[in-house]
């Protein structure tokens, strides 16, 4: 027998509808997000960033490729990981099948992250990607845009994290068997301490007239909307239903 409540099909449907009422509520609400998110003031951007790219040396204005509008994700991938971040590898996977429609719709995807381009290539190339990805190796970037410190900033102080300081220095000797080190850091190829330099996040551009303007960031549970695999277990009957991290690199599940 099920351990969840049944009921009838008109008691269903009755609460469907309820549902429902509150399921448009935060369908308008989420557009007013995305209304006042278009809002917020853009930033010019006039500090020079270097980037290695397939294409060779890139400025933040060339990641565009032509477009208006550029998208970057902070992918946790730092130069001492052996491979991608497990969480934003669960994310990346959707990347594929959106870039070619963002691109018609004069928006260019790309994957940012502080490892040399050879280990990013290396890996997209075993996980079936094809997204542009840049190497900000050897550039503030990230740090600039909350993705990443090096430990001399971890020393000095609080680092800036989802627009708010926060103390790294706590994050570095957590419970060895805690099953965000194992899962998380022993999959990077790395250790907890050296995995947290790193921090996922997306940032937003614009490019007008040659200027590039900084027009929105978001960080932590600001990123959902971004993990597809999470937008299908919220209408699966058990929802999300985990006890700890459960996802692995798309190639690493049993049977793979």
């Amino acid at each position: 027998m099920p351990t969840h409540k049944t009921g009838t099909r008109s008691e269903w449907l009755a609460a469907r509808l309820d549902l429902l009422e509150a399921e448009k509520e935060l369908t308008h609400r989420s557009d007013e997000l995305a209304r006042r998110r278009q809002e917020l003031p853009w930033v010019r951007i006039d500090k020079d960033y270097t980037f290695d790219t397939e294409d060779g040396a890139a400025t933040l204005a060339d990641l565009f490729r032509g477009r208006s509008q550029l998208l970057t994700y902070h992918f946790m991938f730092g130069a001492d990981y052996e491979v991608g971040c497990p969480s934003c590898s669960a994310i990346a996977d959707g990347f594929n099948g959106s870039v070619v429609h963002l691109a018609n719709h004069d928006v260019t995807l790309s994957a940012v992250s502080r490892a040399p381009l050879d280990k990013l290539l290396a890996f997209r190339k075993r996980m079936g990607w094809s997204f542009p990805w840049a190497s900000s190796f050897g550039s503030e970037f990230n740090s600039d845009f909350q993705a990443g410190h090096s430990r001399e900033q971890e020393e000095a102080g609080p680092i800036d994290y989802n627009f708010q300081a926060s103390d790294w220095r706590g994050r570095q000797l957590p419970p060895a068997d805690d099953p965000w080190v194992i899962a998380m850091a022993g999959a990077s190829g790395t250790d907890w301490g050296t995995y947290t330099l790193e921090s996922p996040g997306v940032s937003a551009f614009a490019l007008q007239d040659g200027a590039v303007y900084h027009t929105y960031s978001a960080y932590a549970r600001g990123l959902d909307g971004l993990w597809g695999m999470y937008q299908w277990l919220d209408r699966a009957p058990l929802g999300r239903n985990e006890d700890g991290p459960w996802w692995r690199h798309h190639d690493r599940y049993a049977g793979n």
